[in-house]
């Protein structure tokens, strides 16, 4: 029988801000491009790069080597909050209105827009 695979909520969505807590690309600050849920990884602006080999085709008039943004694990990235100017956990809270939004465990601020 095959595995099903089911995919984790991550902590992080496409447009946050967060910070790398560990590996070569500790410290720096990043856009999350994309969210990767079944593997639980992100891809973030200009964090794990990696260069690829490609050739000429359609897309590419001349081939070469170029650098790309490789997924990171979920696990190594935090939420920047800019009120507490570090990275930090994250809570769910509902509001009046019955939303739910993200909030910053530290300060307490709305970090959802």
């Amino acid at each position: 029988m095959a595995k099903k695979i089911e995919a984790k909520k991550l902590h992080v969505k496409r447009g946050d801000n967060v910070v790398v807590i560990s590996g070569k690309d500790k410290g720096k600050k990043a856009k999350v491009l994309v969210a990767l849920p079944k593997e639980d990884k992100v891809i973030a602006e200009g964090i794990n790069m990696s260069k690829k080999h490609k050739k000429p085709g359609k897309d590419m008039q001349q081939g070469g080597i170029i650098n790309q943004e490789s997924p990171i694990f979920s696990s190594k990235v935090m939420l920047w909050c800019e009120k507490c100017k570090k990275g930090v956990r994250l809570g769910h809270k509902t509001l009046d209105d019955k939303s739910k939004v993200r909030y910053c465990k530290s300060c307490g601020e709305i970090l959802d827009k």
